[in-house]
């Protein structure tokens, strides 16, 4: 049985007890919430050595990072590396979009090498098995899906709720489809005249990830590409679509969550998270970013952040990472590093500034050694110790109780002074 079909049956699952004790809530809430489609435990039977998480209302925000080879870059142990970075940088999830190399190597590998969630996007490789993706037949787009989820994948991303309906809306864009899958799907419906086949075979892609409890990741096809096709006729047509194929999805006990944008400028986020909430019956919510601002090449990390911190306040579970070369080239190492680290300071700042419960005690530890100078804890603190101690070690000998950027002007210092001699 899926997560969703055990909840709904008022069983509590082993998954289910791990989940509820790492959000410190009570596992009959949790339930509840599962069974209700408000969160989702990403968590293949296949996957034998995962450390389950959930993703939704109530729970911290979790953040992806996405690695994978291209055809410039194809090399499994350096994809080995990112996920290990991924992992020591305390990504939630990995999603493996590898479009180079041994493609089926590389996915079987990380899913052997991660105790965290696994996702992928099935199209990716299906379009490189050919010159051109019209070449596919309908059967290739299901067998690839198929093929994903019998290695063990966790969540899957498909792009069914591009339809041809919304074609006439893309032509009014300035960036058209930048979604990868989507574009991919686009071109094959345009050729062959058909409507999308991941459309027209959803109850068998469900029957599939029902099998083995995947979660199905409702890609946003149709996700804006630039602020000013933020929240247009095209980005709302699918997210409709999306809406009725989650009823479908749990009619059959699978478990769903929604992709959103994208590039969506600041006051329009809230508007976002609202309209998926409402339109999608308040399924999980990830978001790619999202952006907030189109001028930033090389820092579309802080982009990113900036929109994922607000978009998660307002209600999105689920952080799809950026890296400073996004909308340049493959990520790096360090880059990935990085982009871990700015969706894990968003999802920090939302969970705190909603209240959840225990998220600020980091904070408060933060402020305590900060308050007594112990630089030691303060670097044990730091969402990444080892940068913080290079700029330490660089600024400061590491026996001054002060750092280098007031010395003996120090505030903290001069407060205890002054507290000491009133006393």
């Amino acid at each position: 049985m899926t997560q969703l079909e055990m909840a709904r049956n008022n069983e509590v699952s082993a998954e289910m007890k791990i989940v509820a004790s790492k959000e410190k809530i009570d596992v009959q809430m949790l339930m509840k919430k599962i069974a209700d489609g408000k969160v989702v435990i990403p968590a293949s039977t296949l996957h034998e050595n995962i450390n389950p998480i959930g993703i939704g209302e109530g729970l911290k925000i979790k953040i992806n990072a996405n690695i994978g080879s291209s055809p410039d870059k194809a090399d499994l142990d350096y994809e080995l590396e990112k996920l290990r970075v991924c992992v020591n940088a305390k990504a939630d999830t990995i999603m493996d979009l590898s479009t180079g190399g041994d493609i089926d190597l590389i996915r079987c590998e990380i899913i052997k090498n991660s105790n965290i969630p696994v996702g992928t996007v099935p199209i990716y490789q299906a379009a490189c098995n050919v010159e051109n993706v019209v070449e596919l037949d309908e059967d290739d787009f299901i067998s690839g899906i198929r093929k994903h989820i019998e290695d063990g994948v966790d969540f899957i991303t498909i792009h069914a709720g591009l339809l041809r309906d919304s074609i006439p809306f893309i032509k009014k864009r300035l960036m058209g489809v930048v979604s990868r899958g989507g574009a991919l799907t686009l071109k094959w419906m345009i050729h062959h005249r058909k409507e999308n086949p991941i459309y027209e075979n959803f109850d068998e892609i469900l029957e599939m990830a029902r099998k083995y409890d995947v979660t199905l990741s409702l890609g946003d096809g149709l996700r804006p590409g630039c602020l000013k096709d933020a929240t247009d006729e095209a980005q709302i047509s699918e997210l409709k679509v999306l809406g009725d194929l989650t009823l479908r999805a749990w009619d059959e006990n699978v478990q769903v969550m929604i992709e959103g944008p994208g590039h969506v400028p600041l006051h329009q986020i809230e508007k976002n998270i609202t309209m998926q909430k409402e339109i999608c019956h308040g399924a999980p919510f990830y978001v790619l970013g999202p952006l907030v601002t189109d001028i930033a090449p090389g820092y579309d990390h802080i982009t990113s952040a900036i929109g994922g911190c607000l978009a998660a306040y307002y209600g999105a579970d689920f952080l799809c990472y950026v890296t400073p070369s996004e909308h340049l080239g493959l990520p790096n190492v360090e880059e990935v590093r990085e982009g871990v680290i700015a969706s894990r300071i968003a999802a920090h700042a939302a969970d705190v500034a909603k209240g959840l419960d225990g998220a600020m005690e980091w904070d408060n530890e933060m402020s305590e050694a900060r308050s007594n100078l112990d630089w030691k804890k303060m670097l044990d603190l730091s969402i990444n110790p080892e940068l913080a101690r290079i700029i330490r070690e660089r600024c400061t000998d590491a026996d001054e109780d002060v750092c280098s950027m007031c010395g003996r002007f120090c505030s903290v210092k001069i407060s205890k002074c002054v507290y000491d001699d009133e006393n």
